[in-house]
Formats: structure tokens, sequence, C-alpha cells
């Protein structure tokens, strides 16, 4: 093999090498930044993921909402009504936040206790995640359908 075939083989070699590298990069920050949805069972049953971010949803436990007078911080029950799970969060809830309701919170586990970096509320009074319906469903609770968006 002369020279310049060497030198061709060898840049290509170096290319595909870092098309190669740069994949699995991209591959690797796309797993690390996705957010998996767990019910409250999944979660107690110990499989959401230990020490990194994931999504959780159910019910917002009707009594349950403590917040704290000095802070913004508030703990309250998440449930399916199989199992219970404790958010805890720092910052301002959503205006549609009440119990009784369906939410969404991204975050992770700290102990037995969810820490939420996010609290996410449904929209309007006809709408529900539907992850959180979804799991809700699985769980026995019967879910009224609210049309044809819910359909998914």
């Amino acid at each position: 093999m002369n020279p310049a075939h060497r030198r061709k083989l060898s840049l290509v070699v170096v290319i595909c090498a870092g098309v190669a590298l740069a994949a699995f990069l991209a591959l690797r920050a796309f797993q690390e930044n996705l957010l998996y949805f767990y019910s409250p069972s999944q979660v107690t049953a110990g499989q959401a993921p230990a020490g990194r971010d994931f999504r959780i949803g159910g019910l917002v436990e009707r009594g349950s909402v403590q917040r704290d007078g000095q802070t913004l911080a508030v703990s309250f029950v998440l449930t399916d009504t199989l199992n219970r799970v404790t958010v805890r969060y720092d910052g301002i809830l959503p205006d549609l936040f009440r119990e009784g309701q369906g939410i969404v919170a991204n975050g992770r586990m700290a102990g037995s206790v969810f820490e939420a970096a996010q609290v996410l509320a449904k929209h309007d009074e006809n709408y529900m995640p539907p992850e959180v319906a979804r799991s809700l469903e699985e769980a026995g609770v019967k879910m009224p359908h609210y049309g044809p968006a819910e359909a998914q």
C-alpha cells in the first residue's frame, strides 16, 4: 500500500471513530435527560430509579397538604388509591393545584420522600394528564372520559 492510500485510510478511520464517539455521546445525553413516569404503586414497589430524576403522578390526597408558614415549602401525599407517596416541594405551586386533583411532579426520591423540582397541575376542569388517568385506571379507579382529546 502506498503512502497516499495509507493516509486516506487513516482519515476514513479517524472520521468513522469521531462519528461513532459523537453518536455515543448524543445517545448518552439523551438517555440521561429522559424522565420516565411512575405511579405511587410503582414507586413504593421499588420500580422507580434510585438517584435519578423521574416523574410521578396521581391524586393529591385530601387533607394531606401541609404548608410551611415561613417559606414556600409544602408537602402532600400523592396516591393512586392503592399506595401513597409523600411529596415535598419548595416553590410556588400552580394556581390550579388543590386536594383531590391529578398532578404530575418531576424530581427524585430522597429516602421515602419524593423531592419535587417541579409540580404540574391540570390546566382546566376537563383534563387529567394521560399518565395519571392511566395509572389510576390500572389501580381500579373508575375515571370519567373527557372526550376525544383523552382517547390517546
